[in-house]
């Protein structure tokens, strides 16, 4: 017993330097894949690479990662979704396969420039495990969106689903089905509007320390920050379900996720330029003088 635990110990010692090298190899060949594309991919506005509830991992115009995870609250029954900034290529191979890394890469860019269904010299890439390549739905910053494109695609995918349905027989089956064509629409629609958001909180990140923690609405209902760190923060009583009134218990929504549930991201944007208007009054005396310009 003694000669084969000495025997499983050094198995186990050897299987974790190997563990560490690959890992090492890994995270540099991903680093300088990102290195060599880090223009491209800020050109693009970022990448999503997976977009399969309740897993998300995207790839940020400035090159980190947003990974986010949806679970339900034990206490609350509430789902809520977590997000983590993923800074270094060491990180994010710690926690996906390297291999689906960049077969999502290959998907995501080809899905977001429209190339052709195959591509080519890489058809073992196609449909990796675990990767969602038909719900890309990101919004692309200086280049074409592809929230269309999106919407389209959930189209499809339902009327294949109920192809073989046919004619609905009566009002209710009808309603039946516009019913969950609406809620596709709808979260489909979130999760754009979501990254809109994300998107926008990763451009500023670099100018918002200077501006400091601003806020964006304060009524007696509903607060709205944008904070030092880029991201938006809230806080809403939402409306008490069973009289249609308010029940008085503060919500904190901390993520996109949260935000587009009941924000529409035209309004944020629209109330951030009124609040930095009023706390800068210089801003709009510019943005007249570029104009004229």
């Amino acid at each position: 017993m003694t000669g084969m635990g000495s025997a499983l110990g050094e198995i186990a010692t050897e299987a974790a330097l190997e563990r560490t090298s690959f890992l090492s190899a890994a995270g540099k060949q991903l680093h300088d894949f990102l290195e060599a594309n880090k223009q491209r991919i800020k050109e693009a506005g970022g990448l999503v690479l997976i977009d399969e509830d309740p897993d998300y991992l995207s790839v940020a115009p400035d090159g980190s990662f947003r990974s986010r995870t949806r679970y339900q609250d034990d206490v609350t029954g509430e789902w809520r979704s977590e997000t983590e900034v993923i800074d270094t290529a060491a990180e994010l191979v710690e926690l996906y396969n390297p291999a689906e890394i960049f077969a999502a890469f290959a998907e995501s860019a080809r899905m977001q420039a429209g190339l052709p269904e195959e591509p080519t010299g890489a058809q073992d890439l196609r449909e990796p495990a675990g990767l969602a390549t038909s719900e890309t739905v990101d919004v692309g910053v200086g280049g074409t969106s592809v929230a269309e494109e999106g919407y389209a695609k959930a189209a499809d995918e339902w009327a294949l689903s109920h192809r073989a349905e046919g004619e609905p027989e009566n009002a209710d089956e009808a309603a039946s089905r516009l019913y969950d064509l609406a809620l596709t629409f709808q979260e489909r629609s979130q999760h754009t509007e979501a990254r809109l958001i994300e998107q926008f909180e990763t451009l500023v990140k670099d100018l918002s320390p200077f501006v400091g923690d601003l806020m964006v609405l304060d009524d007696d209902d509903e607060r709205l920050w944008l904070k030092r760190n880029g991201h938006f923060e809230a806080e809403v009583v939402p409306e008490a379900e069973e009289d249609g009134g308010k029940d008085g218990t503060w919500k904190r929504l901390a993520s996109p996720d949260d935000i587009v549930e009941f924000y529409d991201p035209t309004d944020v944007f629209g109330d951030l330029a009124e609040a930095l208007a009023e706390s800068f009054p210089h801003v709009t005396n510019d943005a007249e003088a570029d104009a004229e310009a």
